[in-house]
C-alpha cells in the first residue's frame, strides 16, 4: 500500500490544500507533502492524527476493501423480462441491492405494466425517457409523460403501466431496493 498517495487522494476528496490538512494536525505543510511523496512515514501517532483530519481513522484506511467501482456500461447490466405483464427491466448498476438506492430502467411494451409493489419504507423515484406511463398509487392514477418525473412514497400499493401504443422507458429508483 503506498500511504502517501492514498493520503493525497483523500486530502484531495475532502478539497483540502497540504496547508488546510498540515494545520488541522498541527503539522507542517512541508511535513504533508514528504508524507504524500512517500519520502517520510509518520509514527502511528502523527497518521492517527492525519487520518482524523481527513475524517477517517486507522481501520477504514487500512482495509483492503477495494475502491468502488463508480462507472458501469452496457457489459455490467443484468436485464430480466416478463412476457406475461410485457415489460423489460434491465438493472444498470449491478448488486444495486448492498445500496441505499436501485436504479433500474424499465421498458414497457404497449400495454406492459410491472407487477404491483406493496407498501414499504423508503421513496421511488422516476424519469420517461421515451412514451407515456400511468402511475397507479394507491387508488389514484397519475399519466407521467416523456421528459417528466414522478417522486413519492412508497406507503401505497403502486406499479406503472405503459400510457401509449409505442414502447415506453423509464429511469425508476427505489429506496431501500426493492426490485
Amino acid at each position: 500500500m503506498e500511504i502517501g498517495k492514498k493520503i493525497k487522494r483523500l486530502r484531495m476528496q475532502n478539497s483540502l490544500t497540504q496547508e488546510e490538512l498540515a494545520a488541522r494536525c498541527e503539522l507542517t505543510k512541508g511535513f504533508i507533502s514528504q508524507v504524500e511523496r512517500d519520502l517520510t512515514s509518520p509514527s502511528i501517532a502523527t497518521l492517527t492524527d492525519i487520518l482524523e483530519g481527513l475524517g477517517t481513522n486507522l481501520r477504514d484506511f487500512f482495509s483492503e476493501i477495494e475502491d468502488e467501482k463508480l462507472v458501469f456500461s452496457k457489459d455490467d447490466v443484468f436485464i430480466t423480462e416478463n412476457e406475461d405483464y410485457k415489460y423489460t427491466l434491465k438493472w444498470i448498476i449491478p448488486n444495486a441491492q448492498k445500496n441505499l438506492m436501485e436504479p433500474i430502467l424499465v421498458e414497457l411494451e404497449s400495454e406492459g405494466r410491472t407487477k404491483e409493489d406493496f407498501p414499504h419504507e423508503g421513496e421511488e423515484f422516476g424519469y420517461v425517457l421515451k412514451g407515456n406511463i400511468f402511475i397507479y398509487l394507491g387508488n389514484e392514477k397519475y399519466k407521467v409523460r416523456k421528459g417528466e418525473s414522478f417522486y413519492y412514497r412508497a406507503n401505497f400499493n403502486h406499479y406503472i403501466s405503459n400510457a401509449g401504443k409505442s414502447k415506453a422507458k423509464v429511469i425508476w429508483i427505489s429506496t431501500p431496493p426493492s426490485f
